[in-house]
């Protein structure tokens, strides 16, 4: 019995949930570190790499999961760490008030935390997508799911912003710990009992060692090569996130609550990019994944230009534009998404689980890089130009690798429209 749509959809609800979380630590946090307690960009950057960097242990949770781990345990363990992680890392906030190397100690322990339980909630959530879905059925999945991530990450950043003017320590506690609270008990709900009616069978004997089946994923060359695209293309597509709501800030005046629900816009742009793509790629079958990946990556580094000029002119245009570029990131993260879930069932049987966990840690390794990039970028730059000119420098940066990641889109994907698509929206299969 493989997953129902309602099923499905009940999964989203946890994705989303996952996504509301992960956004307050990436985006609300890292502005206070920057812009109240006037640390440097760095040191957001470096947390956040660090929670990134321990995901590398993804392709062991997909593994687990293709040996008949216990997903439900690992998708509510995880995000009850990662929950208790976000409210660390709320607290270590005051605490950089009180001492920098108090502050640092818990910042380090929590993110640590977070990635820890954004592995573990978040691999084995695509893992039941991956082997429990209909193949016909997994690209949809991936949409749906995507989507309802994005939409949580969106509601999460405006509501939070709205709630946290005037912006006290506090409040800021208080908000994490709701936030966290709710997600847990939406992912419990969501998810119970839902693993207990699909058959997963056991797809990997027990005696299989995990490193040998990681190296019978890598020794396939469409894994291998999508796992590189997977890496650059998400080092450019992270590198704004620790930055956008500094620069907010500190060119444009933004407060808290101003810079937070801009993340918010940002990632509305997203899930209206991603919608576009979902119906007129699947509903209308207009153009391919190759064409709306590039498509996607060519329209990120444009938006990503007419930033970096209006934080040089001055003019009042910042939210239209920050909008421009999560719907061009959406087009791009859905077709990406959607070839993802397509190779997934590729290659040796069984190994779905460990395919979605290596490109897991592909991109999860490239959002630490590129977000610690960009935060290291900003502050080399702020010491000998201006602010302005120095978000500016990086933001073009970005695009040049936007650009790189869409000519290498164009030399891996396939360039037949049928070839390019989900199994199921090929005609006449």
């Amino acid at each position: 019995m493989a997953l129902s749509w309602l099923q499905i959809v009940r999964l989203g609800f946890v994705q989303m949930a996952l996504g509301s979380i992960v956004v307050l630590t990436t985006s609300t946090l890292n502005r206070l570190m920057v812009v109240e307690l006037a640390l440097p960009a760095v040191l957001p950057g470096m947390l956040v790499a660090l929670h990134y960097g321990i995901q590398i242990t993804r392709p062991n949770w997909g593994f687990l999961s293709d040996t008949g781990g216990h997903r439900t345990r690992f998708i509510i363990g995880g995000m009850a760490a990662l929950g208790a992680g976000a409210l660390t890392a709320s607290a270590g906030i005051i605490a950089f008030e009180q001492s920098f190397a108090y502050g640092l100690a818990v910042s380090i322990f929590a993110y640590a935390l977070i990635g820890l339980g954004v592995g573990a909630a978040g691999t084995s959530l695509l893992a039941l997508l991956a082997t429990a879905t209909e193949p016909g059925r997994r690209a949809a999945a991936a949409t749906i799911t995507w989507l309802m991530m994005v939409f949580g990450i969106a509601v999460t950043a405006a509501s939070v912003g709205a709630f946290l003017d005037p912006y006290t320590p506090a409040l800021l506690v208080r908000i994490v710990a709701v936030v966290a609270l709710a997600a847990l008990l939406v992912t419990t709900l969501a998810i119970w009992g839902i693993e207990r009616r699909v058959a997963v069978t056991v797809a990997v004997p027990e005696r299989t060692r995990f490193r040998e089946g990681l190296a019978e994923v890598w020794a396939e060359p469409r894994a291998r090569m999508f796992t590189i695209f997977v890496f650059l293309s998400m080092t450019a597509y992270f590198m704004q996130e620790l930055i956008l709501e500094p620069f907010a800030g500190l060119v444009f005046g933004f407060s808290p609550g101003q810079s937070t629900s801009l993340s918010g816009a940002q990632n509305g742009g997203v899930f209206l990019g991603m919608v576009l793509v979902g119906v007129l790629a699947t509903g209308f079958r207009f153009g391919s994944l190759r064409n709306w990946v590039v498509a996607g990556c060519i329209g990120s580094a444009a938006a990503l230009t007419i930033i970096s000029l209006i934080g040089q002119t001055g003019v009042p245009l910042l939210l239209p534009a920050v909008v421009l570029l999560g719907v061009f990131n959406g087009m791009f993260a859905v077709a990406a998404i959607g070839a993802m879930m397509a190779l997934a069932g590729e290659g040796r049987e069984k190994r779905e689980g460990t395919r979605m966990g290596l490109w897991g840690a592909a991109q999860a390794i490239a959002a630490g890089f590129g977000g610690l990039l960009g935060a290291a970028a900003v502050d080399a730059m702020r010491a000998v130009v201006s602010d302005p000119s120095a978000f500016s420098i990086v933001f073009m940066a970005e695009a040049a690798l936007f650009l790189a990641a869409a000519a290498m889109a164009l030399r891996i994907m396939d360039r037949s429209p049928e070839r390019s698509l989900p199994r199921h929206l090929v005609p006449g299969e």
